[in-house]
């Protein structure tokens, strides 16, 4: 007879109820679950940051989303520099928000869709998937849209095509998810260097003012006084700080293998955040690029109504006088859109499973996503064409506008309860600056939502 194929031992689940209705039943991404080891504590300190270094990169990957970049080429357009400080300050609220999402994964061993069904009752943790689910289907109307448009821009595929040949991403997704966790960061890292790199090159061409770049960096009174310059700061602010990726970020940094002791869990909490906020100061570098670019290459140059993708890339060129400016401001797209829908795929997989308990195969699970998605771009495109598509992109921040406040508040309720972290729990000082910054997302918000319905 054949010898036995040896499994490696299942992961145990902690029994412990202490501060939870329910006991843990299943890990959360149970296929990639403490996949990935860590060194000991004695290891060297860069040993340790590169064995936690990767998932704050696929969080930041969610601040850099084609979803961003309508606002930000907006505001740089009709106001200069000016709200580069609220770019600043979205990136300073989504470090705080992310370090309390890493915290809550890693203490409890739970994700936040999973700590929101144990906590609320049935109905609120059922409204809470609903509204998960649609802010997800936005995102990825977002990265549908896109991809569709760079598409176009590159090899002037037309709109319609470039949307149904998005589903082909679920493909693609599968092929990446099959190699390992690691495979996965490691491309959406490469597709991060490539986005860098080139707004890198886009800024050095549109010779920006870097003493006006340094004044934008500080908060001007007239960000709140100025009507039309406080609505898109506060469309910044929503397309910024994504809901998903406080659920995303709270299960993929239980992929790393940490001793579930008080100082093997700081040792991952220290690591985790230095990992995501390194992450996010590139995620703001790409984001105020886009706003820097808007502003040297059209408000100097007068041309202050551009707050459209393809209208941007076609003024490119011509007015910063270099050919190739186009061209790389349509690869930083497809590179963007590609890298949601990577991280889309691992959001939407951990909201349905942490949520209902419930595993759908993962091409399964991304073709509804996708369809979801696909099928009211595909009417849009082909009935209003690019400024149909331009409109239900700003449609779809408005909505992950409107989930945000539904992920911020039952996670800094979760990581400020002592009863469920410990000693782990929000220091004092933490939680009142968590619940200020809570409000003021969820006052934003609520007025960026009265404008916009509200015309």
């Amino acid at each position: 007879m054949p010898p036995a194929i040896q499994t490696p031992p299942a992961v145990p689940v902690a029994e412990s109820k202490a501060g939870w209705r329910h006991a843990r039943r299943a890990n959360s991404l149970s296929e990639v679950y403490a996949s990935i080891k860590v060194p000991a504590a004695d290891a060297s300190f860069w040993r340790k940051l590169m064995a936690f270094w990767g998932p704050g990169l696929m969080v930041a990957v969610g601040y850099m989303d084609p979803g961003n970049w309508a606002t930000d080429i907006a505001g740089g357009a009709r106001f200069g520099y000016t709200l580069l400080s609220v770019i600043l300050i979205s990136n300073l609220f989504a470090m705080l928000l992310q370090h309390l999402a890493a915290k809550l994964g890693i203490v409890t061993g739970r994700d936040l869709a999973q700590a929101c069904r144990d906590h609320y009752s049935k109905p609120v943790a059922m409204t809470l998937w609903v509204l998960c689910e649609v802010a997800i289907a936005a995102c990825d109307l977002a990265e549908v849209i896109g991809s569709a448009i760079a598409l176009n821009l590159l090899f002037g595929l037309p709109l319609t095509w470039g949307v149904v040949l998005t589903i082909l991403d679920v493909l693609v997704v599968l092929l990446f998810q099959s190699k390992g966790f690691r495979v996965l960061e490691s491309i959406v890292a490469g597709f991060i260097v490539i986005i860098f790199g080139c707004f890198l090159y886009e800024i050095i061409v549109s010779h920006p003012d870097y003493l006006g770049i340094a004044k934008g960096l500080v908060p001007q009174p007239a960000v709140v006084t100025n009507p039309g310059m406080l609505y898109i700061a506060i469309g910044i602010l929503g397309a910024t700080v994504m809901p998903h990726n406080l659920y995303l970020h709270s299960s993929i940094v239980q992929t790393r293998a940490i001793e579930q002791t008080e100082t093997g869990r700081r040792m991952a909490i220290k690591f985790a955040t230095i990992d995501s906020t390194v992450a996010l100061f590139l995620a703001f570098f790409v984001n105020a690029a886009i706003l820097i670019l808007a502003a040297a290459a059209f408000n100097r140059n007068g041309y202050h109504d551009v707050a459209d993708i393809s209208v941007a890339h076609k003024l490119l060129a011509p007015v910063l006088g270099a050919g190739a400016a186009g061209a790389v401001f349509a690869v930083a797209l497809l590179a963007s859109g590609q890298n949601s829908t990577l991280t889309g795929t691992l959001a939407g997989q951990i909201v349905m499973e942490g949520f209902l308990d419930l595993k759908l195969k993962p091409w399964m699970r991304r073709l509804i996503t996708r369809s979801i998605a696909v099928i009211p771009a595909f009417i849009v495109t082909l009935l209003y064409g690019e400024k149909g598509t331009g409109e239900l992109l700003v449609l779809s921040q408005v909505i992950l506008s409107l989930q945000l406040s539904f992920a911020v508040v039952p996670l800094v309720v979760f990581t400020g309860s002592k009863a469920k972290m410990g000693v782990f729990a929000n220091k004092p000082v933490v939680q009142v600056l968590a619940w200020i910054v809570s409000g003021i997302i969820i006052l934003l918000n609520a007025y960026l939502l009265l404008k916009t319905f509200t015309g």
